[in-house]
């Protein structure tokens, strides 16, 4: 016969796992690209787990129905740590331009902070804004994981 206390880690191991399986599965199938009726966008990224030194290629769609305005080319991307301490903005002359619906741009992140240093591993926030026809921001997020 078993001991008490050894059930009782078995039990509470199983459903520390299950728990922790649930939440990883809810952190990396996050559907990046959905079509939509109105305003919307997607980043989208070709993996979610990256290398260190690796070039993360982010492409921006426009997934939504209307074309979304944005303040500069960049399509105001900002990468943060998870806690939204800001990483990373590319500088781009401040030039709106107009993405149709289904366009995308193609943006690198050469995982290069902006102070010059390059990020450590762990996982980081992709974020990018536009605006709609109607004034509305629209917003979208990503993570990416990047390891040694």
């Amino acid at each position: 016969m078993l001991a008490k206390s050894l059930i009782i880690f078995i039990v509470v191991g199983i459903i520390a796992g299950f728990g922790i399986g649930i939440y990883t599965i809810d952190y990396k199938t996050n559907n990046q690209l959905v079509f939509v009726d109105g305003s919307s966008i997607s980043i989208v990224t070709e993996k979610f787990d990256f290398k260190q030194d690796e070039l993360i290629e982010i492409k921006i769609i426009n997934s939504g129905t209307n074309s979304l305005t944005f303040l500069n080319s960049s399509c105001d991307l900002k990468i943060t740590g998870l806690f939204g301490i800001l990483i990373y903005s590319p500088v781009y002359p401040p030039v709106s331009f107009t993405l149709d619906p289904m366009g995308e741009v193609i943006l690198s992140w050469d995982q290069i902070k902006n102070n010059g240093e390059f990020v450590s591993d762990g996982v980081y926030k992709i974020f990018v804004h536009g605006i709609d026809s109607d004034g509305n921001t629209v917003e979208k997020s990503a993570t990416v994981s990047i390891w040694k």
